[in-house]
């Protein structure tokens, strides 16, 4: 393998400006001084072995994409994205996202290293220029293909995609005006990050909203959601998928008295679909259900904040124990990812480092973690 100075110094400066991070901070975090680091930048000089070993952790990629042609990120992806949309992406939302694609990569690297699931691949051919149109059938196709009902309403809208091979985590960002961001990774997929700023039923919405451009949109490298953003058709295709998804109009038409709605009514339903009374509204007004002023009503009100459960946050988890898993949530590990990396280490599919860099922790918060979790390290620490 040939080694590529001039590539390798590209790859590392343009990282280091996408996150817009300084050489002083690379320093701080790598240990490598801000002089060798320019010199590395400059192609001034060849790294060591272990300067691309610490670089490639820093910038959480593959250290063979440092030194090699062959080995591919979701580098030019984020370029691009930041190039079109740099100016809504904070410093601490850019390293969100370049975390969220890392954990993508190894949920791709266990979902093959482990047993594999039964996936059900679903492909969609979207027909003519109707994008509500698309987002209708598109919903209904993958609910028959899924095995609901008509008249049926999953639970878990999280295992649903995941069904289908999505990589979904929910990550804060600082940016409450990004709903959720898709990624089309070129190792690991199809990517689907949703903003844990936002309510906990509006995060499930998302969770449909991006799954619908990974279906119907996966001829693009990346989608970025805005809130309020009701202008541009490709939106509002996604939100009629989800839309349709979530409250299928059969569904509706079968809730008793589905003509007749209160504000009392309209917070029990939406509790019960777990999505907010503004998206139930606007479901029954399409569906012919409603008036315009029913419509308004059941929009200015809301499903209180302590009836809604995260269902990664169960109510039987202590006060400490909850706020430990919320931040876990916050910077995405999910349930799902964290018991991925936890069977990958008892099956020495991988070593605790690799298993403390996958959990963005270090080692010695490895057994506080599983414990967290329900789970012991039964080999090791």
């Amino acid at each position: 393998m040939t080694f590529d100075l001039s590539l390798f110094s590209s790859k590392l400066k343009k990282y280091r400006e996408q996150l817009k991070t300084s050489l002083d901070e690379v320093s701080a975090v790598t240990g490598i001084s801000t002089q060798a680091l320019a010199a590395l930048e400059s192609a001034e000089r060849r790294p060591t072995g272990d300067e691309v070993l610490i670089l490639a952790d820093y910038y959480q990629c593959d250290y063979q994409f440092f030194i090699s042609n062959e080995k591919v990120a979701p580098f030019e992806q984020t370029e691009t994205l930041y190039r079109r949309h740099g100016d809504y992406f904070s410093k601490e939302d850019r390293r969100a996202v370049q975390e969220f694609l890392f954990l993508c990569e190894c949920e791709e690297f266990l979902l093959n290293s482990l047993p594999r699931r039964d996936y059900k691949p679903f492909s969609f051919s979207k027909i003519g220029s109707y994008f509500k149109g698309h987002g209708e059938k598109a919903a209904a196709r993958l609910r028959k293909h899924l095995g609901y009902s008509f008249i049926q309403v999953g639970s878990d809208i999280y295992e649903d995609f995941r069904t289908l091979g999505f990589h979904i985590f929910r990550r804060q960002l600082g940016n409450s005006n990004i709903s959720g961001l898709y990624i089309k990774h070129p190792t690991a997929g199809k990517c689907i990050l949703i903003n844990y700023s936002e309510d906990v039923y509006r995060q499930r919405f998302t969770a449909a909203h991006e799954s619908a451009h990974a279906i119907l949109d996966e001829e693009e490298d990346f989608i970025v959601s805005f809130t309020g953003d009701k202008s541009n058709l490709v939106e509002v295709r996604a939100n009629t998928f989800a839309s349709h998804y979530l409250m299928p109009p059969d569904f509706l038409n079968n809730i008793p008295d589905s003509s007749n709605w209160t504000p009392d009514k309209a917070i029990d339903w939406a509790n019960r679909l777990k999505v907010s009374t503004e998206a139930l509204a606007i479901a029954l007004r399409n569906a012919n259900l409603i008036s315009q002023s029913i419509e308004t009503q059941i929009k200015s009100v809301r499903v209180p904040g302590d009836r809604k459960i995260d269902p990664e946050l169960p109510a039987n988890l202590s006060p400490g124990s909850r706020q430990r898993r919320e931040q876990s949530l916050k910077r995405g590990l999910s349930t799902f990812y964290v018991s991925l990396c936890l069977d990958a280490y008892e099956q020495d599919v991988i070593s605790a480092g690799r298993l403390a860099e996958m959990l963005l922790v270090s080692e010695r918060e490895l057994d506080a973690m599983a414990a967290l979790y329900g789970r012991g390290l039964k080999y090791g620490n």
